[in-house]
């Protein structure tokens, strides 16, 4: 299968998938402190939290265990895998070229193989968490009103192995004690994920050959094109871990005044039993830091969308998608920049028709395809996509991640010439 690139607005969604990191619990040495562990929006903890040191390693590693949520209720399906068969994983990694950043992310193993490809997810903000998605839009579980947990029927999880990363620094559980961490432009927080992957795989080389997906909500659509650019840059210098970085998906959706609820989620995350399966200590959990966002607001305004023709170009393919009902992150502005964007096959592409994106045999959306670059519009959606049509956007990740997306369009395209 040829490199490709998903993006579906500005706002773009980032998906990728990693395998969490598994110590043995007597290896754990927990450090909080009595008084207040964070300072400044819990951005600068006086030192660090959950440090492991393996004397078999050559570096310090931040603590990774095995994850299970209390309150998870048994799934209703009875061929669904058992909790027990999966590596559900949460914790920390260095970052090597910090002065001392934190990131925290969760990995959930696919339902189906461990073989599916790595998904790796960003939200946006810039400085909301990725908890975000994983509660509310497309991970394993949602949370139910009496703080249980259910399983999520249109997980992305049933076929990837889907990784959620708190970024930038300071994002959600991520941290630092030194405040040079913190990241005011493109170029850090790519090169800060780079370093978390090149962790995370050193760590996993198994999943290293799996097919590597990058995914991402709302101002994702500025962190998306920079860290694909890093990591096809990085592989090209041979800088580290080759990373098999195949689709790069960018979906744009707003931020602000929301139309949904979380409320439940941020009271989920600071229960006690929960934040002591997750190996946070006393971090207070904050959907989304007015400190990053702040800090990220120079970024704002920046064109991010130069260095992706020569991502085409090279064979990445690109998906943009978005929800027709997002007033923000629109449809129709989306649609406007990458018709307008120059590249090799930009003629191509604009007279490309639109067809059907089908879903059960319905119609959940509308498809235009040429070459490594695919847009698509979903329909009765808005801002979070796989929140509003989570039957639609499984559907949309597994022909994305196995390469069919742009041969059902073909195949649409041939249905209505010969009509």
């Amino acid at each position: 299968m040829g490199h490709s690139l998903s993006i579906s607005t500005l706002c773009p969604i980032l998906i990728l998938s990693l395998l969490l990191l598994s110590s043995d619990a007597d290896n754990l040495r927990l450090n909080f402190p009595a008084k207040k562990l964070i300072r400044d929006l819990n951005l600068f903890p006086p030192e660090d939290v959950n440090i492991v040191c393996h004397s078999n390693s050559n570096a310090n590693k931040i603590v990774e265990k095995p994850l299970r949520f209390p309150n998870l209720l048994p799934s209703a399906s009875d061929s669904e895998v058992s909790i027990d068969d999966l590596a559900h994983r949460a914790g920390y990694y260095p970052i090597q070229h910090s002065h001392n950043a934190r990131m925290f992310y969760f990995f959930f193993e696919s339902r189906n193989s461990k073989k599916d490809p790595v998904v790796i997810w960003l939200t946006g903000g810039p400085g909301c968490s990725s908890e975000l998605a994983v509660f509310y839009e497309n991970g394993p579980f949602k949370i139910a009103d009496n703080m249980s947990l259910v399983w999520n029927d249109y997980g992305w999880d049933k076929v990837s192995n889907l990784l959620y990363v708190d970024q930038p620094t300071g994002t959600g559980f991520s941290y630092s004690t030194d405040k040079r961490d913190i990241r005011h432009d493109e170029e850090g927080v790519s090169n800060d994920l780079y370093d978390f992957l090149q962790a995370f795989f050193a760590e996993h080389p198994e999943y290293a050959e799996n097919d590597f997906f990058i995914t991402g909500e709302s101002y994702a659509g500025h962190y998306i094109p920079a860290f694909a650019a890093r990591v096809h840059r990085g592989n090209e210098a041979k800088e580290g871990i080759h990373i098999n970085l195949k689709y790069y998906d960018i979906r744009k959706k707003c931020d602000g005044s929301l139309c949904y609820d979380f409320s439940n989620m941020e009271k989920f995350l600071n229960d006690k039993s929960v934040r002591n399966a997750l190996g946070v200590g006393d971090i207070d959990f904050v959907s989304c830091s007015s400190t990053v966002y702040q800090a990220m607001l120079v970024d704002w305004m920046r064109n991010l969308e130069v260095g992706i023709p020569a991502l085409l170009d090279d064979g990445i393919s690109l998906l943009v998608y978005a929800g027709e009902y997002d007033l923000i992150c629109n449809w129709l502005g989306n649609s406007r920049w990458v018709h307008a964007m120059e590249w090799s096959g930009q003629k191509e592409f604009v007279a490309s028709p639109e067809v059907p994106f089908t879903v059960d045999d319905s119609e959940a959306g509308l498809l235009k395809n040429y070459g490594p670059l695919s847009f698509l519009k979903v329909h009765d959606a808005g801002h979070m996509v796989p929140m509003d049509q989570p039957k639609a956007s499984l559907e949309m990740l597994k022909k994305w991640t196995q390469g069919t997306l742009s041969k059902s369009g073909a195949d649409a395209e041939k249905l209505v010439a010969e009509m």
